[in-house]
């Protein structure tokens, strides 16, 4: 067994984990996953039940730590102990904080829009099951349960259109105001294709997915959250996202305009399927 598989997890408050996996030590928090290798660090200290890991810096400048609270206070000492020990020889001026990788698990903002999009849209179904109803109950005749059926399915295809219409046209007003106001970096490949890392302007190597086969991309963050990360497509895709994304729009809201205007003329008793 391994001194590293033999070493306490810590866990302290707000959901922290420290750990020590081969090469280094993993620390843990909410959306959030921290690599630090053991040639990044200078040292690893105790004070009450506040574990430090202190990051290796160059002369002069400040270390950058990295510390967890409320854990075991045996179970810090001798987790300390161990790491000081497995511990490499220094290296003059190294920055540790640059040896650091990231891993963000929280939605960014393309994934937030997905599922506000979903909710959207269900609510729109909703919308046009009621008017399917109301036109059935307005009908007269034979024709008023194939009338119901009609503006149901005009207006699950109506719907269709908008949400295809808006995956294309909103991200990419998005990445035009991210392209604006946002940071951009080449992320470079990382542990095989569909890995990717770049560095954001505080020194902090951040890791994200991205499912492409290219060594390297362009990518561009927000300042104010790094994490946020944003791969950049190239004008060809751009173009064809917003022209795809206009006509889908346009046929969406034409549907959803036909399908309030056969209701109404149900309920006139003006009905466009006559029995």
């Amino acid at each position: 067994m391994s001194i590293t598989s033999s070493m306490p997890v810590l866990r302290g408050r707000g959901a922290t984990v420290l750990s020590a996996v081969r090469g280094g030590l993993v620390l843990e928090r909410p959306g959030e996953q921290v690599m630090i290798p053991f040639r990044a660090i200078a040292r690893v200290h105790v004070e009450a039940r506040e574990i430090t890991v202190e990051l290796s810096a160059p002369a002069g400048a400040e270390p950058s730590v990295h510390r967890i609270e409320d854990v075991g206070a045996a179970g810090a000492a001798a987790f300390a102990d161990t790491v000081n020990v497995l511990l490499p020889a220094p290296v003059e001026d190294l920055d540790g904080g640059a040896l650091v990788e990231v891993r963000t698990w929280t939605r960014t903002w393309l994934q937030r829009f997905r599922r506000t999009l979903g909710r959207v849209l269900l609510g729109c179904l909703g919308g046009v099951l009621a008017l399917s109803v109301t036109n059935a109950v307005a009908g007269d005749g034979p024709t008023a349960v194939t009338g119901a059926l009609f503006v149901a399915a005009l207006g699950a295809l109506a719907v269709g259109g908008i949400g295809l219409g808006a995956v294309c046209v909103v991200p990419w007003f998005h990445a035009t105001r991210r392209r604006r106001h946002g940071v951009t970096v080449i992320a470079e490949q990382a542990d095989g294709p569909g890995t990717y890392r770049y560095t954001d302007g505080t020194g902090i190597v951040r890791a994200f997915s991205h499912p492409s086969p290219a060594p390297s991309l362009q990518a561009c963050y927000d300042p104010r959250d790094p994490s946020d990360v944003l791969v950049l497509q190239d004008r060809s895709s751009r173009l064809i996202d917003i022209t795809l994304g206009a006509c889908f729009l346009l046929v969406g809201l034409g549907g959803i305009v036909a399908v309030v205007g056969l209701v109404a003329m149900t309920i006139l008793g003006r009905p466009l399927l006559q029995p």
